[in-house]
């Protein structure tokens, strides 16, 4: 034995099958059984073995797939395209600006509707565009317009009423003409031209108002009393026909008193107004302002 071995950590070779006992057991097979086992192992194919290929599918001639391919010509044309439509909506733009800029030098507002919130088919914005000191003047001559919308809503009730116990029918179509025209009428005739006067302190507005605010009140007072002029007075809710029906008809009569009280507190509230807006106006010095603003646009018309 030399003095040192030549590998200290090789392990000895060992033949597993160099004892009898194994050569002995390694002829018969030991099968444990299971889902793969094969009691004729020679059913089993060789590895060799290779499958044989599937028919070759037939051929259909002429289907195509057609991809459409933008050429460098039609990437062209549709830029050209998108340029020129944004040449165009830049043109479009900068005529838009140049439109709103001459509104406004010229003082044109343009209202855009918001009320009632619900249903917008009016300007009106009194907190934003009235000044502070005309805001509660403003907001009660609101009031008057609607009350006029109360009145001559109930007036139409009233009327119905009468109709219904054999007054007949030309009353009830009175007081629809007077809810139709008076309602628009009164805002385009007197209310506008009273918040436009507010707004832009035009002397030549506050004296539209005037004029026909002075017939508003004319005719809350006439409908108060409500005269035996047109129908015998029937066709408004006044005193005298309500006096003249509440000994035929209970209920028709407490009806017609009810419009004449609400005529009577609207022509109130309408004298106030007037009486308000008159005394400002005069305050202001609008009166020799109205006059020159007449003169200059009769002679603007006349020119």
């Amino acid at each position: 034995m030399s003095r040192y071995d030549s590998n200290p950590f090789e392990e000895e070779e060992v033949n597993p099958f160099s004892d009898p006992k194994v050569r002995k057991g390694a002829g018969q097979p030991n099968y444990g059984g299971g889902a793969f086992y094969m009691t004729n192992p020679g059913s089993v194919p060789p590895a060799t073995s290779r499958l044989s290929p599937l028919p070759p599918e037939p051929y259909e001639g002429g289907a195509t797939v057609d991809i459409p391919l933008d050429s460098a010509k039609d990437l062209k044309s549709k830029e050209k395209e998108l340029h020129a439509k944004e040449a165009e909506l830049k043109k479009r733009e900068q005529e838009l600006k140049r439109r709103e800029d001459a509104i406004a030098r010229a003082g044109i507002v343009i209202e855009e509707k918001n009320w009632p919130p619900y249903f917008p088919i009016i300007h009106h914005d009194i907190s934003n565009e009235i000044p502070i000191h005309l805001q509660k003047l403003q907001y009660v001559a609101f009031t008057t317009l609607l009350g006029l919308v109360l009145c001559l809503s109930w007036n139409i009730i009233a009327v119905t009423t009468a109709w219904i116990k054999g007054e007949g029918p030309t009353i009830w179509f009175l007081a629809i003409i007077y809810f139709i025209s008076g309602v628009p009428g009164g805002y385009v005739l007197w209310y506008r031209p009273l918040y436009r006067a507010m707004r832009t302190d035009s002397a030549l507005k506050f004296g539209w108002f005037f004029l026909f605010y002075m017939l508003h009140i004319g005719f809350c007072i006439f409908a108060a009393v409500a005269p035996p002029i047109i129908f015998k007075g029937k066709s408004l809710a006044g005193i005298l026909p309500a006096i003249d029906l509440v000994s035929q008809h209970a209920l028709v009569g407490i009806f017609y008193f009810v419009g004449f009280g609400l005529f009577c507190v609207e022509s109130l509230l309408s004298v106030w107004v007037i009486q308000q807006v008159y005394m400002y106006f005069r305050g202001s010095g609008k009166t020799e302002a109205i006059k020159r603003e007449a003169a200059t646009r009769t002679m603007m018309a006349a020119l």
